[in-house]
């Protein structure tokens, strides 16, 4: 028997996971009453109405159906648990960059990613150079804009 390859996530990301999914659940009646209501008015064939409403139809099954594999297959991760000396799923890992400046990430699931906020994806480029690395740790890591260095400062799980 295959097995299902979890995705670590935070929780705060599962919940996310949730909130959206009963939202786009709550919609199926809707678009169910908006597709009657098209019928309604005749000829399918040129009714605008009916056309947007089966296709918006197909979008919420579409991501429904995804989220709830995302969902059945979540794996959540509180970082306030972990411990240790190397850099592992959750964990908020401190650098410094080229320029001696401090830079920080938690390391996230591919959903959860945002890098403008400080939180990378596992699955990044910088996500996969940091996971075992330790304080002290020299990375270099090819983005798009090119090569980037990188010294591991510090390892927090919060």
């Amino acid at each position: 028997m295959a097995s299902v390859e979890k995705l670590p996530m935070l929780a705060d990301g599962y919940d996310r996971l949730i909130v959206e999914l009963k939202a786009l659940r709550e919609e199926r009646p809707k678009i169910v009453e908006a597709i009657e209501e098209a019928r309604a008015h005749g000829d399918l064939s040129e009714n605008a109405e009916y056309h947007a409403a089966k296709e918006r139809q197909g979008q919420v099954e579409a991501s429904i159906s995804d989220l709830e594999d995302r969902v059945g297959r979540a794996q959540i991760v509180d970082p306030t648990t972990l411990s240790g000396d190397k850099v592992v799923f959750g964990a908020t890992v401190t650098l410094l960059d080229d320029d001696d400046k401090p830079v920080r990430y938690q390391i996230v699931g591919t959903y959860e990613a945002d890098a403008k906020i400080g939180r990378i994806s596992y699955n990044s480029p910088l996500g996969k150079a940091l996971i075992g690395r330790r304080v002290d740790d020299e990375i270099e890591v090819t983005v798009p804009s090119g090569d980037r260095f990188y010294v591991v400062k510090k390892i927090e799980f919060i």
